[in-house]
């Protein structure tokens, strides 16, 4: 949705890169003796990503009493070495995205919360072109490269028994994505669940079906809270509040989420509130499942998700659950 959660361009990395040393943002008027900390959206400000100035203005990080910067991010990757690197202490990253960077390169980074209980990837098409697993063989998918989708797409073929190499994946920038589908110029693109709103309004009104991997792997987690292992060292307690507030902003923002776009609307002008009322209204399933604790992550379903990502072979290594999370910091 986040946004679209993706690994981007240099160029979108270079822009977080400014935006991190001191351009834009939004952040509470100081407290006296609260710790000023900066956190990173999954990927710009959409309305998915609303949670967090909910969390900001109805003073539940004050209440915690943490001073907090918000800050748009450009994707998992992005997110995850900004982190690891201590230019941000919290961020939004995609945990599919957490396994396959970390088979590739250890980074001191943790995931503590599940800010979705099953994955908001998919595959996004206008009309009933493709309403099954069964009609994607043969068609052309627009997605960025790296992306989430692409990660997660070779699972998902396998279960739901098509080959995935039938699939012809176009590389695109996020940003060109609906305009690709709402012009036909591909059957079908990589998106998240949230993100059929947005792409309604840039095809004209026109239905957008969506495909949701969640659907044949409904363990798999979407996001979830990023905090570099330094800080679990050094200051579990902080971690620990800021989680606490951070998931209680988010519950809000799915439940109320004319309100959430409302607050969105105040730190970033160009939102439209009626676009990002609908995402959370899209993305509540995702937050609230069958009456669990928003943002628990279970070290089981991540152990579920490496096997799964292993098995397609396309991990170069296989980190273990203890190098990507800590499982006991969001409390239900």
């Amino acid at each position: 949705m986040s946004g679209r959660n993706r690994l981007v361009a240099a160029v979108a990395a270079a822009a977080l890169a400014l935006t991190v040393s001191g351009c834009g943002g939004s952040e509470e008027t100081d407290s006296p003796d609260a710790a000023s900390v900066t956190y990173l959206t999954s990927f710009g400000t959409f309305g998915r990503d609303s949670y967090a100035y909910v969390a900001l203005e109805k003073g539940y990080f004050k209440e915690a009493g943490l001073n907090v910067t918000i800050k748009p991010g450009t994707g998992t990757v992005d997110v995850m070495k900004l982190i690891g690197s201590g230019q941000a202490d919290y961020g939004i990253g995609d945990l599919s995205g957490v396994i396959t960077t970390m088979a590739n390169e250890k980074m001191p980074v943790r995931a503590v919360a599940a800010i979705h209980q099953k994955s908001m990837a998919g595959i996004a098409s206008l009309g009933k072109a493709i309403d099954s697993p069964e009609k994607l063989p043969g068609s052309s998918i627009a997605d960025s490269s790296g992306s989430t989708n692409m990660i997660i797409f070779p699972a998902y073929a396998k279960a739901a028994g098509i080959d995935p190499k039938s699939v012809k994946f176009v590389p695109s920038s996020p940003q060109s994505l609906p305009q690709l589908l709402a012009a036909g110029s591909v059957d079908a693109i990589g998106q998240f669940a949230a993100g059929k709103p947005l792409l309604e309004k840039a095809a004209g009104g026109k239905t957008v079906t969506m495909l949701p991997y969640a659907d044949k792997l409904p363990d798999l987690y979407g996001n979830g809270l990023l905090v570099s292992a330094t800080k679990l060292d050094s200051d579990r307690a902080q971690v620990e509040k800021f989680t606490a507030a951070l998931v209680k902003g988010l519950v809000y923002a799915v439940e109320h989420p004319e309100e959430a776009a409302q607050l969105l609307k105040k730190h970033d002008r160009t939102a439209d509130e009626k676009v990002a009322a609908a995402e959370l209204t899209e993305m509540r399933p995702y937050v609230l499942v069958d009456g669990g604790s928003a943002g628990k992550l279970d070290r089981t379903r991540v152990e579920a998700m490496i096997k799964l990502f292993a098995g397609t072979g396309t991990l170069k290594s296989t980190p273990s659950a203890d190098d990507l999370g800590v499982y006991d910091i969001a409390k239900p």
